[in-house]
């Protein structure tokens, strides 16, 4: 769905509400659990998160600026300063993070991509993987939540091929303090799906 385009919702005013989009090097407390969501949209999700848990570090991905203008607010709003934000693709995040390492990557509600000339372009797809075990600690899990049942079995197969190992399975997420915009207007239309993947091989950069 096209989304809204807000006219505040410029650079200047971007990086002035701390979202990082300079392909620079971030330090962070490899001390700390690092949680990062890739895909963060408007914000709900990973902003609650990080007001619940403020001794952990949390990095929100997105890459359209008048989505994460809005997941920005939820910051400033919130006073939430456990909470960094990238505006870029995935794709760059080694840019980012560097030797850097985070406990849990979380995919909610990742573009299905459903036609099968598309697939490569899932954030569930091999090529993808390669870099998840980049940049994850050792024994560090992905978590995949979706409402689309072909994208999700799909995924599963994908990471059934790699390096992990899938450790939980739910058809039927149960509703949480813990939802995207996106998961409370989808759950009348049908069941929310979720698995959690462990990597079981560490790859070095």
């Amino acid at each position: 769905m096209r989304q809204k385009r807000i006219k505040n919702a410029t650079i200047p005013n971007l990086l002035s509400l701390g979202i990082i989009m300079d392909r620079k090097l971030i330090n962070l407390n490899q001390e700390k659990k690092v949680f990062l969501e890739i895909g963060s949209g408007k914000g709900q999700f990973i902003s609650s998160m990080a007001m619940d848990h403020p001794n952990d570090i949390f990095i929100g991905v997105e890459r359209n600026k008048d989505v994460i203008y809005r997941l920005a607010q939820k910051k400033q709003e919130l006073n939430i300063d456990n909470l960094i934000m990238i505006m870029d693709d995935a794709m760059y995040l080694l840019d980012y993070l560097g030797e850097s390492k985070v406990d849990t990557i979380q995919l909610n509600f990742s573009d299905p991509w459903p036609k099968a000339r598309h697939h490569k372009r899932r954030l569930t797809y091999n090529d993808k993987l390669i870099l998840y075990k980049k940049l994850l600690k050792p024994h560090g899990k992905i978590i995949v939540r979706t409402d689309h049942r072909d994208f999700f079995l799909d995924s599963l197969d994908y990471f059934n091929q790699s390096n992990f190992s899938i450790n939980y399975i739910n058809l039927d997420l149960a509703p949480s303090k813990y939802m995207t915009e996106y998961e409370v207007k989808k759950r009348i239309a049908g069941p929310i799906f979720e698995f959690s993947a462990e990597m079981t091989e560490y790859e070095s950069l």
